[in-house]
């Protein structure tokens, strides 16, 4: 049986928000060197495997992007086209993408057995069901706490891009020093990182709160233990004059580099998460969201497709010319996809019976296509009352997804966490797909 707490630093486990709440109080700002933006250098020869997760927010339509079926009798979708992986079509509306694809596989029949948003949601990201008794971490949280890094100085766990905040991927009883760093608007200043008054006044400020904090020590051991006071500040101190802050913002980026992202705020988001992946940070989160197109499904995928292509297209391509993408996993994934046919209002409803992702780097098998839909099956079995049968061929479910991105980065699936509870739970109930693990893990 495994307990985490052992195997976390007391630093590693201060919370991303009190670090902020701290630091903002304390008013503490220092100058920042400029990051050296060389993978080799900045993470080492051996360049520990990180992951990003560009979280498509409401529910993206596999048949606008992925898995498109344009001569399908029900329901209108666009054309499809040719990509770098021999017999592969996606969408029109994902030209750049379609250039990419030899670096990535398509999953094409996730399942999943939760509809709504929010239920789909906690599902898709941790593999896990809602439950009353416990929280569940996030897949990307999991690795935050299970890959550890003492020379990061920044947030293991990040959430870039905003989205609603059931979105942001918790660290469940893992503890909420796991959720994730939040930036709802990448590229920018984060709020409350630099002080406003000078550096002498600053001083002075943590000369103060030295005096309150020593006062509050004084016959108080325990309490000053529990509330963790004294680390938060030095880890806050730590994180606002490191270099590896610089990793958040996009001024020493060039202005060509920008554009090949996009003037979106999810361009941004994937472009901080190349530099956070850079700097080692191991969980990165970039949310796009819009996706729920109950109306007017086609011009609402469309118009998503168009920021998803550029932004993804250039991460694909910026990992790979800086020799990042072989440590780095990428996974395109949305809590469910769209129905197969048209409602009224012209738009898609909720489908998780058979919706699509996409992944890739970190030593996973490329050029692989798993699963197939038939919308016109599935529109008919609908019709006859028969859900079960809608299911896609070979469904793949999200634990076993999950099973082989935790295989690839090291850690075995069937390992067991007791929960503050002393309920053990396993990182995943999955079982890795063989199909896209590299044979040595096999």
């Amino acid at each position: 049986m495994f307990n985490h707490a052992p195997f976390q630093s007391l630093m590693q486990r201060i919370s991303r928000r009190d670090v902020l709440r701290v630091a903002a109080g304390a008013g503490v700002s220092f100058l920042l060197p400029a990051l050296d933006l060389k993978a080799t250098e900045s993470r080492g020869a051996e360049r520990p495997k990180s992951l990003i997760t560009l979280w498509m927010q409401g529910g993206p339509s596999q048949l606008e992007s992925w898995d498109p079926h344009p001569n399908s009798k029900f329901g209108s979708s666009p054309k499809s086209i040719k990509t770098t992986i021999n017999g592969l079509q996606i969408s029109e509306f994902l030209p750049r993408m379609a250039e990419q694809m030899h670096n990535l596989s398509v999953v094409r029949s996730l399942v999943s057995p939760e509809g709504d948003h929010e239920r789909g949601t906690y599902f898709v990201q941790s593999g896990y069901r809602p439950e009353t008794t416990v929280v569940h971490p996030a897949l990307s949280a999991v690795l935050a706490h299970g890959l550890t890094d003492s020379k990061l100085e920044i947030p293991n766990h990040v959430s870039l891009s905003g989205g609603d905040g059931f979105v942001v991927p918790r660290g469940g009883y893992l503890g909420a020093e796991f959720d994730a760093f939040r930036v709802p608007d990448p590229g920018n200043n984060i709020n409350n990182m630099r002080s406003t008054v000078e550096d002498d006044r600053q001083r002075r400020r943590l000369q103060g709160l030295d005096v309150v904090s020593n006062a509050f020590r004084k016959g108080r051991p325990t309490q000053a233990q529990d509330t963790l006071h004294q680390h938060v500040i030095e880890r806050a101190l730590t994180m606002m004059s490191s270099q590896q802050l610089k990793a958040f913002e996009l001024d020493d980026e060039t202005k060509e580099t920008k554009e090949n992202y996009g003037d979106s705020r999810f361009g941004r988001g994937c472009l901080v998460a190349r530099r956070l992946v850079e700097q080692g940070v191991r969980a990165v989160q970039v949310v796009l969201s819009g996706f729920d197109t109950h109306v007017n499904n086609l011009e609402g995928q469309q118009r998503q497709m168009q920021i998803l292509d550029p932004s993804f297209a250039a991460l694909m391509k910026d990992l790979k010319d800086r020799d990042l993408l072989d440590s780095t996993v990428v996974l395109c994934i949305g809590e469910f996809g769209r129905t197969p046919w048209l409602n009224p209002l012209e738009g898609r409803d909720h489908w998780p019976l058979g919706f699509s992702c996409v992944l890739g780097g970190g030593g996973l098998k490329s050029g692989i296509v798993i699963g197939e839909t038939n919308p016109d099956l599935a529109f008919a079995e609908r019709e006859k009352k028969n859900p079960e049968r809608t299911k896609p061929v070979n469904p793949i479910e999200v634990p076993d997804l999950y099973a082989t991105i935790l295989t690839l980065m090291g850690l075995d699936p069937t390992l067991e966490i007791n929960t503050p509870i002393g309920r053990p739970i396993m990182l995943s109930e999955g079982r890795s797909l063989s199909q896209l693990l590299p044979d040595h893990l096999l």
